[in-house]
């Protein structure tokens, strides 16, 4: 058949489970949520009927009936409708494959069911036509990539690169795949049937292996991916002021002012104050001396009179009191509110709930089904938390809040469930902190979360990071956490997930987690399962049994180094200092004290002890001063003429002492960002040097591959990877004097040994909604240079020099880091890119986006 002339169907994936947009999909599937008083999938099946695709089966599998029963079979919207129910989760092409039967061999056009768009689906089948494609991914651009697919496409549309749920060094585009795809049935056909199997996961990696013809087609319109709360409420006054075509039931009004769409039959109050759009669905009462603004009122719902509704969405059959207040909200079907209650903002009530009257709900609540909120009483949660976390809680493998007021007991006894329920009951999880008061505490409710969900625990109480990683390594736990005052802000708590084998916790088991906390679906374990408590007795005496067996001891007992040790006040005093006795070192301790009010240090306090320390090694000629962080990961380090080591420095010169002292190494694997010199050491000693991205699970995983004989970080944080797969500040020094030992340089000796280069950073600040725009001109203005793209941009130049450039993950601001032989040069090359930058955010604030330039 002629591929011009090959019938179409269209897929409507309407699967999904909808966790994210609890409580309001409780009892009904994510398609069928409202937008304009109509089900999201009403609005997908209406867009295929306009653009003449009419032949339409639907993917169901979470309340499939209820979506059956109101689009029956597709006659009343014009449409021919057949449904699949799948019985297991197939993934999104494997749920394709096993409707194959209902599609007859026909090209089809796959949409999610739960999505707003008005897109022209004519263009993108033409633009698939024109271009002998056998997959077309439907594009858009957005300003927070993040949370999509990112995909790099050539001048011509051919995909040549896919990233999925990108890191902001990898936003290279922000193109992002809308889920809307046109596919041939012969590539239907090569998905496994009733196997797991994901278009972007699996389908079209293959494809771009295979050089199969798959393009990006990048779409005008609009596009939102409703995935939760916040952007259901964005969706809907989208609508509202018009940014998207969608049909809304009823004739329009202009009243004083104010857009009205409401049946024809609506009674509208003269007393009515309309401001905005408002749109009022069918047989809806409304009282006298009403306020409504920007909002959409559900069918047979009644306001009563002297009520303001602003910004808000009522759905079907609700009832509102009067002398009401409600803004920034959405309630569900069915729900009762009282007389003279007040809803704050950002506060969703599913159906069948029942508000008394004089009730007051503080922000950021939500109400499952069948709730009942008692007459005068006050319904809180914590303002600040509930309100940052909305959407996320991780970065990377870390939380981060505000001493107990974002961080309080009770999100860290929630959270501890989720990650409990994410274990499993009966399972076991380590855990340990620092000697912080509020760290103590949340390690507590953690416990409490924990233990509620069914998992043991297995408590270190204060011991450091590395005793936890050492401690999973024995195979005992399913997972860990690390409670700890943040090292950069004494304002903020963090909590570190660990997974069973000690790595931090993978990027998708962190979603999982949010899932989890988010939907409040973490179980609760009966009576007879909920979680005990044991205290490790030998974890400590484990961890320093291997420390030893790991150093050759008798050369550094033979050197007798004398050495200079900061313990920051952290708890490594506790433990290492049992370690150095076995060395025959005379050292001298400074904070050697757990003091938790100096676990965080300022710039200015690190420099302060910084000099102290050097002060002190250079007046005694001691051999080394070193100075570990709180939580005895990293390490800075001093020289015998009491100079202190830049860190990028460092890397190089630890490197040269590594292999001179191991001359059978093969692999060292070192940060994208480190410095040209490492490559230099490996090229003396005729080592690889293998480039990762530069965070710590980058480096982890490297040192897990079990290849590499030495990890090595630019921020002090170096691996030994037969002692252990990730940073270790007290093996770290005991390992720098057995090389030391071993070959006779010291780190003045190194110092003359290694090329060194001149390197200057500076960070520029950068909006987060145009990161992905500076990403993408980044790109344009870089393709005709050699350039590397694992982690940012890193551009290469022919005398040496090169440029990195990367969006801080974090924080509004890029990084600029720049090397070359010379500081001048190295200068220039900053200023170049951050006059570029700055140039477009410019033009960005004047009205014009960097990203349509």
């Amino acid at each position: 058949m002629n591929a011009s002339h090959r019938t179409l169907k269209a897929v409507i994936m309407a699967g999904g489970f909808g966790t994210r947009l609890r409580p309001l999909t409780s009892r009904i599937p994510k398609p069928m949520v409202p937008i304009m008083n109509k089900p999201m999938i009403e609005h997908i099946v209406r867009l295929l009927v306009k653009h003449g695709i009419k032949d339409i089966v639907v993917l169901v599998f979470y309340h499939p009936n209820i979506i059956k029963n109101f689009l029956q079979d597709g006659s009343q919207f014009g449409a021919s409708i057949k449904y699949m129910k799948a019985d297991s989760d197939y993934g999104t092409a494997g749920s394709v494959r096993n409707a194959y039967e209902l599609l007859e061999g026909s090209r089809i056009l796959v949409i999610s069911g739960d999505v707003l768009t008005d897109f022209d689906l004519k263009k993108a089948l033409a633009y698939h036509e024109a271009r002998k494609s056998k997959a077309t991914l439907v594009l858009t651009h957005v300003n927070d990539p993040l949370q999509y697919g990112l995909v790099i496409t050539e001048e011509d549309g051919k995909i040549v690169r896919f990233l999925e749920k990108p890191t902001w060094g990898e936003v290279f585009s922000d193109a992002v795949n809308t889920g809307i795809y046109v596919i041939e049935p012969d590539v239907i056909e090569t998905v496994p049937y009733r196997e797991e199997y994901d278009f972007s996961k699996d389908l079209f990696p293959l494809m771009l292996r295979q050089k199969m013809r798959l393009y990006g087609y990048s779409a005008e319109g609009y596009w939102r991916d409703v995935g939760n709360l916040n952007e259901y409420i964005d969706a809907q006054l989208d609508c509202l002021d018009n940014k998207v075509a969608v049909a809304i039931e009823g004739r329009e009004i202009r009243y004083n002012g104010a857009r009205i769409i409401a049946p024809m039959e609506t009674v509208i109050p003269p007393t009515l104050k309309a401001r905005g759009t408002v749109v009022i669905g069918k047989n809806v009462r409304l009282g006298d001396n009403l306020e409504l603004t920007d909002s959409i009122i559900g069918d047979n719902t009644s306001v009563d009179s002297d009520s303001s509704i602003n910004r808000s969405i009522l759905w079907d059959n609700v009832t509102i009191g009067a002398h009401t207040r409600i803004t920034g909200d959405v309630i569900a079907s069915n729900t009762i509110v009282g007389e003279r209650v007040q809803i704050e903002e950002n506060v969703f009530i599913s159906d069948d709930c029942i508000i008394g009257k004089r009730a007051y709900i503080r922000p950021n609540v939500k109400l499952w089904p069948k709730k009942v909120v008692d007459a005068g009483a006050t319904l809180s949660r914590s303002l600040v938390w509930e309100d940052k976390w909305l959407s996320a809680i991780f970065t990377d493998a870390r939380v981060t809040g505000t001493s107990n007021i974002e961080m309080n007991p009770e999100f860290a006894a929630k959270l501890g469930a989720a990650f409990g329920s994410l274990l499993g009951t009966g399972k076991y999880v380590v855990c340990s902190r620092d000697s912080d008061t509020v760290s103590r505490m949340i390690n507590r409710s953690l416990i409490v979360g924990f233990m509620s969900a069914g998992t043991n625990v297995y408590d270190l109480r204060s011991e450091p990071v590395p005793i936890v990683r050492h401690e999973l390594r024995s195979g005992r736990a399913a997972g860990g956490v690390h409670v700890r005052k943040s090292p950069l802000d004494p304002d903020l708590t963090d909590i570190i997930f660990f997974d069973s084998d000690g790595r931090d916790l993978a990027p998708s088991k962190a979603r999982s987690v949010e899932r989890l906390f988010f939907g409040e679906e973490f179980s609760r374990a009966t009576h007879d399962q909920v979680g005990d408590i044991y205290f490790p007795e030998r974890a400590v005496e484990s961890y320093r049994e291997h420390f030893i067996k790991s150093l050759d001891i008798e050369a550094i007992k033979e050197k007798k180094f004398n050495v200079v040790i900061d313990y920051s006040n952290g708890v490594a005093s506790t433990l290492f200092p049992t370690i150095l006795g076995s060395l025959n070192a005379t050292v001298v301790a400074l904070n050697a004290y757990l003091d938790p009010k100096r676990l965080t240090r300022t710039q200015r306090q690190l420099q302060i002890d910084l000099q102290q320390l050097r002060d002190i090694v250079k007046s005694l000629n001691y051999d080394f001063g070193f100075m570990f962080d709180a939580g005895a990961e990293k390490i800075f380090v001093v020289n015998k003429a009491g100079e202190f080591i830049e860190e990028d420095r460092l890397l190089s010169l630890v490197t040269e002492l590594f292999a001179a002292a191991d001359p059978q190494a093969k692999r060292i694997a070192v940060p994208f960002s480190a410095s040209r010199e490492v490559d230099l050491v490996g090229e003396e000693h005729g080592i690889e040097i293998v480039r990762t991205k530069a965070t710590h699970q980058a480096l982890m995983n490297a040192a897990c591959e079990g290849s590499f004989d030495f990890v090595g970080g630019t921020k002090g944080g170096f691996i030994f990877p037969h002692f252990l797969f990730a940073s270790d500040a007290m093996f770290s020094v005991a390992k720098l004097l057995e090389m030391t030992a071993r070959t006779g340089l010291m780190f003045e000796d190194l110092d003359k040994m290694v090329p060194k280069f001149k390197m200057v950073k500076k960070n520029v600040d950068c909006p987060w909604s145009e990161k992905g725009s500076i990403m993408r001109r980044l790109i344009d203005l870089t393709k005709d240079e050699n350039r590397e793209t694992v982690d940012g941009i890193k551009v290469h130049y022919k005398d040496g020099t090169w440029v990195h450039l990367l969006p801080d993950k974090e924080r509004a601001l890029f990084h600029i880091n720049a090397e070359s032989a010379s500081e001048a040069q190295a200068s220039s090359m900053v200023e170049k890119f951050e006059t570029k930058i700055n140039l477009w955010l410019s033009e960005w604030a004047q009205g014009s986006k960097p990203g349509n330039l």
